[in-house]
């Protein structure tokens, strides 16, 4: 491909002095500010043309990295038909996730959130033999997700730009090999972009599957929380596991007792109340905290379950999503208490004094769960289920059980790894890459199956592999700024050089334009600022706002063959002579 010199007197560009108003973070104040995006709605951006530069180059080293990881590229529309979301279940189990449209002809479709029926059915179309297979294909496509608060610019928006990868294999030991290309195919993207990233265990969600990671990078924007410990242990909150403390023997321990608690509805209350009236020091870790939560089940019909949990906890909203999904997940709201007199708001508990256990045949008859902390022969404060009152000694296993164990508590730093390799700190991360392991469940609901070597059909295991290609270039622009503008990576840049015309006479336009055409003769991409009517100090200002690594700055010694050659990545800024600034910019 020829390069032809870019004239900034014709591209397409304007910058901005001052920054967006609804920008919240760097990125998308300079993105915007740099003449990169414009907003066109809420979580919706219009692509200029250096926004489309660099993304194209990020795209390119995913592609690179693609080939040779095995993988062949297609593409999907972005318009699709509801009947495979509906086969998959996936059309009402986005609930409100997803932008749904009819033609008119009254026919359903939605713009893609993902694409993994359509990279089923395109595999069972065309395939039908183990031959065919392993097989890796892959797109770079726009998705769509109706985001209820869109924010912080490219990094959580309503349409985005993903690579979404698919693997195909007719044995476990097949999909365990092309999971590993394709998990070592983004460890050296990352690597290429400079991005810092944690491979951290996730949850495997309602499909399953063996295997599930997470590529994060630690960045305080972040709206991931993940867990790391010392000794190796990785993984977001959602897939944390927590220790159960071993079972105690129940020989000897008080029989419970209800007490008196008035104005005691928080756990803070209960605690100062406990320590004023019974014997002992309490702390909130010695309540049982029980909360009512609300779950909406696909079908519509709304469900209470109570969760009991340590007094010094709370619940994780994300975890509880993942613990209950496909239900919608909420507290429980004042309707739901009215409906239920007999949730004693403020002092709920797993016991009553005429024997009845939730979770059994209790008075409320509402499902209860236990935080895994609460194992048998461990003693706790917590509600009596009448108003004003609480109970002590009452101890699991003897005097209350449950319906089951769900980890929904929030995971402290100092917890303990579940993988027995120290205490875990949480950090904040964004999610640039996830691979998984599908398993069978896209292919046994789209009957995508193949002969095997018995000439047996037999269903196909897939994996899936996903990168977010704009929330990427959000990040890296998150990470390389500096006061004055942006500050892009060479292998990224919009333009390999940026020539700046500075002089007010002719010979420093002639000059400048003499270094552009022989840089790009050399084979670099190049921007010329050659606008005649413009202060040195305003080119000197968008040069540094939009970010290209390398400046020549051609002004008053011109006419003596003498430049600036400028380095925004180090700071550093030198004056040297035409032949040395190109030897030095096209050396490789």
């Amino acid at each position: 491909m020829t390069l032809v010199v870019t004239r900034l007197s014709t591209f397409f560009l304007r910058t901005l002095r001052e920054d967006p108003a609804d920008a919240e973070v760097t990125s998308h104040r300079l993105l915007v500010r740099a003449g990169y995006i414009r907003r066109a709605a809420p979580g919706i951006f219009t692509w200029l043309p250096l926004g489309l530069r660099v993304k194209a180059k990020i795209e390119a080293i995913i592609r690179d990295e693609m080939t040779n990881a095995g993988a062949f590229e297609v593409h999907f529309p972005a318009l699709l038909p509801r009947e495979p979301y509906e086969q998959s279940g996936r059309w009402t189990s986005y609930g409100d996730g997803i932008f749904r449209l009819q033609d008119r002809r009254g026919a359903d479709y939605l713009l893609a959130p993902t694409h993994e029926e359509m990279f089923t059915l395109l595999v069972k179309d065309l395939y039908s033999s183990y031959k065919d297979l392993p097989l890796s294909i892959y797109q770079i496509q726009d998705k769509y997700r109706d985001e209820a608060r869109p924010r912080a610019g490219l990094l959580r928006g309503r349409e985005f730009t993903m690579k979404d990868a698919y693997s195909f294999d007719y044995t476990d030991a097949g999909l365990d090999e092309s999971y590993q290309a394709q998990r070592d195919a983004y460890e050296r993207i990352f690597q290429r972009f400079g991005l810092e990233y944690v491979i951290v265990a996730a949850d495997n969600g309602l499909m399953g599957g063996a295997r599930s990671e997470e590529f994060l990078h630690p960045i305080a924007v972040g709206e991931d929380t993940f867990v790391r410990s010392a000794g190796g242990y990785a993984a977001n909150v959602e897939a944390f596991t927590t220790i159960a403390p071993e079972a105690i023997p129940f020989d000897g321990l008080a029989e419970p007792v209800i007490f008196d608690s008035p104005d005691t509805p928080t756990i803070e209350t209960l605690v100062a109340h406990s320590n004023a009236h019974l014997d002992g020091e309490y702390t909130a870790a010695d309540t049982l905290k029980n909360v009512v939560l609300a779950l909406t089940h696909l079908d519509g019909t709304r469900e209470l379950v109570i969760v009991g949990l340590p007094g010094d906890r709370e619940i994780d909203d994300k975890r509880a999503e993942v613990a209950f999904a496909p239900a919608a997940v909420e507290a429980a709201t004042p309707e739901d208490f009215e409906r239920n007199p007999l949730l004693v708001k403020g002092y709920i508990g797993p016991w009553s004094e005429t024997g009845a256990i939730l979770g059994e045949e209790s008075a409320t008859g509402i499902r209860y769960l236990l935080d895994p902390r609460v194992v048998d022969g461990t003693s706790w404060i917590t509600g009596a289920n009448i108003d004003e009152k609480h109970v002590h000694s009452l101890v699991a296993g003897r005097d209350f059980t449950a319906d089951g164990i769900v980890e929904v508590a929030n995971v402290r730093a100092g917890d303990p790894a579940p993988d027995g390799s120290g205490p875990v700190e949480l950090a904040r991360g964004m999610e640039i890459g996830h691979v998984f392991q599908l398993g069978r469940f896209f292919a046994e609901t789209l009957g995508l199956k193949v002969l095997d070597e018995n000439g047996k059909l037999v269903t196909v295991t897939m994996g899936s592999y996903g990168i977010g290609v704009t929330r990427i270039l959000a990040i890296l622009a998150e990470l390389n700024n500096d006061d004055k503008g942006l500050v892009w990576p060479e292998s990224i840049a919009p333009f390999d050089v940026q020539v700046v015309a500075a002089g007010r006479d002719a010979v420093a336009f002639d000059v400048a334009a003499a270094l552009a055409d022989s840089l790009e003769g050399a084979g670099l991409d190049v921007l010329y600022d050659d606008r005649a009517k413009v202060s040195p100090g305003v080119k000197f200002a968008d040069a540094e706002l939009v970010g290209v690594p390398k400046v020549v700055v051609v002004g008053r010694g011109a006419a003596e063959g003498q430049v600036e050659l400028w380095d925004r990545r180090s700071g550093d800024r030198e004056h040297i002579s035409v032949d040395e600034a190109v030897a030095r910019l096209t050396a490789r």
